[in-house]
């Protein structure tokens, strides 16, 4: 498919009306998890950001939906997918266009990845924070060596 749309509204008008409403239904259903979420066109598919990180990717095809949650994501939840009889591989699942959307299993996928974002976080965090103390310690240093002067 030609990348001819620049945000997932458009690329939700590019299917039929049910698969829109499917699309728009998981589009709302992820939004609802957390707050602060960014959308975006990543790899030609619709995503989500979350504190700056990809949080899940989905696309529609002709037989499935798609959601692309990561490695991480589908591998802690591979027996699910083998007991609902889903097709899956390393980084998404493949959701039946003909059946309701798992949102149950939606959102134990994305509860766990944004669980991997916050613990990923934190280090991003001290990392910001070890930076702004040593500037204001050297800065102290520096100038508390002026008053000597």
């Amino acid at each position: 498919m030609k990348n001819t749309f620049r945000n997932i509204d458009e690329y939700i008008l590019l299917f039929p009306i049910e698969v829109q409403e499917k699309l728009m239904g998981l589009r709302e259903f992820i939004h609802a998890q957390v707050s602060g979420l960014e959308e975006y066109i990543g790899y030609q598919m619709p995503a989500f950001k979350y504190k700056g990180k990809p949080l899940v990717y989905f696309a529609a095809y002709k037989q499935h939906i798609g959601f692309y949650p990561g490695a991480e994501g589908i591998k802690k939840f591979e027996k699910d997918f083998k007991d609902r009889k889903y097709t899956y591989s390393k980084g998404a699942v493949q959701f039946p266009i003909d059946l309701n959307i798992p949102f149950d299993l939606v959102k134990k996928i994305t509860d766990v990845k944004i669980q991997e974002i916050e613990q990923k976080n934190p280090e991003i965090q001290d990392s910001r924070i070890r930076v702004y103390y040593s500037t204001v310690l050297f800065s102290s240093f520096y100038l508390s060596s002026l008053l000597y002067l």
